[in-house]
């Protein structure tokens, strides 16, 4: 088998999405293949039936394979934001040879992991690092082989439930495949969309999914922040349906043909009426944008609310991106420019690469095309991923492995006494929608939905 192939998988709650690519001496990406599947057994995020999500899953890479006429087994794949929870730590180590190696910067990183609050019923997704310290200096972008005495780094450490990365990790073992590596879809989604320049001002990503949301926050090229909200634009198409008395899949159709956020429309829809496919009742346009813009309004400002709490907003200086699928409203970035003064916005799309479909060009396809960048080598850089191996572009000898882990034996030494680390732990973890207060918005929904009752 290449070991230079890579199988990249999103598990979303809509569609299951698999691509193949190789990665080429210049360790550039060409995208050989795709599969796409309509997703069982996920909810919102969640895996809720090992079967039926394997058969998604098989479908999917099945169809990638034979187009990209490759059976690699092993996948990176995509893990929800749903299963979640974040904490920060800090990592101190002496040199005691003067110059940071490899090494060094493995023990500091395996030092802040020692020092973190995991709870005994979760495990390490990826300990990123977003700020090192050499000696007196801070705010160093690359510790490597510079002179020091102490190097310190300050990482966000994100954790996924045992039960739940289990369940997934069968769901991909039933499907006949390997989860290689387990990549956070918000961080896979921001390596496909983001520039350096974005990065490094501190940017937030909205990726706005199917049935799920999330907000990311990006500082020195590391992901410092990250919340999850269980509503996407599938909830916009059920909202339709159910306010309208019309089928989903006409549901579906009206919001993507007509679902502008702005723009005011005289025109009447005539929609056929659940279970009564003779009939149809007219409905004015202006009714159904005010339906789709009472969902969108509501999720917008539960997101907003989140930056407002992570106390980040001010270090956000290249704004804000959206992606993913219900960015295709029509209006969407100018709309979110409303809700979010004075910070620009963006749609992002992901990076150009070599034998990419038209099918992988849009937002809704960010999650999948960042995990292929990420398994090329585009995560942040020295970042413990969930196998405990340190990842990194340097090669201190010539031969020198790209990714290292160190032995049970050479990890880094403990400190004498573990530190506490009260309040390091992000509070706003598995926010239910129904305990998120948002004042008279909530209300406003139901208004709509009953006032467009009474047109019946």
């Amino acid at each position: 088998m290449n070991n230079n192939v890579i199988l990249a998988i999103d598990i979303g709650s809509i569609t299951i999405k698999a691509v193949i690519a190789e990665i080429d001496e210049f360790n550039e990406i060409k995208v050989l293949g795709h599969g796409f599947a309509k997703s069982q057994g996920v909810k919102k995020g969640i895996i809720t039936n090992i079967d039926l999500a394997a058969k998604s899953i098989r479908k999917a890479v099945n169809d990638a394979r034979r187009i990209a006429g490759n059976n690699i087994s092993t996948a990176v794949v995509s893990i929800s934001s749903a299963y979640v929870k974040s904490t920060k730590s800090i990592g101190i180590v002496n040199i005691s040879q003067k110059d940071i190696t490899i090494k060094e910067i493995n023990r500091v990183m395996e030092t802040a992991l020692y020092n973190a609050n995991i709870q005994k019923d979760y495990d390490v997704l990826h300990v990123l690092p977003y700020n090192f310290k050499v000696d007196d200096q801070v705010n160093i972008e690359d510790p490597y082989s510079m002179n020091a005495s102490r190097l310190e780094v300050e990482t966000y450490i994100i954790m996924a439930q045992k039960s739940s990365l289990s369940n997934l990790k069968k769901a991909i073992a039933s499907a006949g495949l390997e989860a290689e590596s387990i990549v956070l879809d918000t961080y896979a989604s921001a390596i496909a969309i983001l520039s350096d320049d974005e990065k490094t001002l501190g940017v937030s990503v909205l990726n706005l999914g199917g049935q799920t949301s999330s907000l990311g926050i990006f500082k020195g090229h590391s992901l410092i922040y990250n919340r999850f909200l269980p509503v996407g634009s599938n909830h916009i198409t059920n909202d339709i349906s159910i306010a309208l008395h019309t089928p989903l899949e006409v549901a579906e159709t009206v919001k993507k043909s007509y679902g502008d956020l702005i723009e005011a429309s005289d025109e009447t829809l005539e929609l056929p009426i659940i279970g009564d496919t003779n009939n149809k009742n007219k409905i004015p346009m202006s009714v159904v944008q005010s339906v789709i813009l009472a969902r969108v309004e509501e999720s917008l400002l539960i997101l907003a609310k989140y930056l407002e709490q992570s106390g980040l907003k001010n270090s956000i200086g290249a704004g804000i991106v959206l992606t993913g699928g219900m960015t295709k409203l029509k209006n969407l970035r100018e709309y979110t420019q409303a809700i979010f003064p004075g910070l620009s916005v963006r749609i992002g799309k992901p990076k150009h690469l070599k034998g990419l479909f038209d099918e992988l060009k849009g937002p809704e396809h960010s999650t999948v095309i960042g995990l292929l960048l990420y398994k090329s080598g585009k995560n942040t850089q020295y970042e413990i991923d969930n196998k405990r191996r340190l990842l990194h572009q340097k090669e201190e000898q010539p031969g020198a492995l790209t990714n290292i882990k160190l032995s049970e034996n050479e990890s880094a030494a403990p400190p004498a006494e573990k530190p506490n680390n009260d309040g390091a732990d992000d509070p706003f973890v598995f926010t239910d929608l129904e305990n998120v207060n948002i004042g008279y918005k909530g209300d406003f929904v139901k208004k709509v939905i009953n006032w467009i009752k009474q047109l019946f």
